[in-house]
């Protein structure tokens, strides 16, 4: 039982034991931060992913969620604050931190959960999905014939939509817009003068590039199985950045 005390921003808390208890409302030890409280959220998401009981492909679409949420979240939440520190705002959230206070706290929490994710994908699902027959490849595992195809898919799909923008004195570095993929190139002309280059990978390109299975059938149990590849593209598009910057050397 609550009830208020003659105190403003008190409350006198009665629990069973019959021992009462005056709180004051402004203590921030008795409150949790917002931006905080989404990152415990997203573990709960994560969670999901990890349960078992779960469909295979149902905790791939779980890990997949946690990194969207984590997108919006740094759009709208993180970018918030920093708009906030940069106007010298100092007002105190209500568990009693200051803006610049909540974004290294943010960042601290969310890089562990990034770090976590990243690990489980590679550690367990991508592995587990292996053994079922969906084969998620780093560029490094293609075999000669899967590269042949993939660099043929890239001439074909990707070179053409593919536009690099080079920073210096009269470009400036590019608007690098939400939810984008974008590759960070350092390229030298043949005096040996770096420049610094983006490279943005349209939205329509799907993220996984499906490449010809090596082996085509596998067994699983005691049935057979197709066997489907993918290779990030990204990996496709860094393998074959020399075609974007021709007499250029990629370091």
């Amino acid at each position: 039982m609550m009830r208020e005390t003659a105190e403003k921003n008190n409350i006198l808390v009665s629990p069973d034991n019959g021992e009462s208890q005056v709180l004051d409302l402004e203590d921030f030890s008795l409150y949790n931060n917002r931006e905080l409280s989404l990152l415990d959220f997203q573990y709960r998401v994560f969670e999901e992913a990890q349960d078992e009981d779960n469909p295979l492909l149902e905790r791939l679409k779980f890990l997949s969620i946690v990194g969207s949420n984590l997108d919006e979240f740094y759009m709208v939440r993180v970018g918030g604050l920093k708009k906030q520190v940069a106007s010298g705002v100092t007002d105190l959230s209500i568990d009693g931190r200051t803006p610049a206070e909540q974004l290294l706290a943010v960042r601290t929490e969310a890089q562990r959960l990034m770090q976590t994710a990243h690990e489980y994908l590679y550690t367990t699902l991508i592995p587990e999905l292996a053994a079922s027959g969906i084969r998620i490849l780093d560029y490094s595992e293609l075999t000669a014939r899967q590269k042949e195809e993939a660099t043929w898919k890239y001439e074909q799909t990707m070179f053409p939509v593919l536009t690099p923008l080079a920073v210096d004195p009269s470009h400036p570095f590019p608007h690098i817009s939400n939810l984008s993929l974008n590759l960070a190139v350092l390229v030298r002309d043949e005096l040996g003068g770096e420049r610094f280059a983006r490279v943005k990978v349209p939205r329509p390109l799907s993220r996984l590039m499906p490449v010809i299975s090596e082996p085509l059938k596998i067994k699983v149990n005691s049935s057979t199985r197709r066997v489907y590849s993918f290779v990030w593209v990204e990996q496709v598009i860094a393998a074959n950045l020399q075609s974007l910057f021709p007499g250029m050397k990629i370091e």
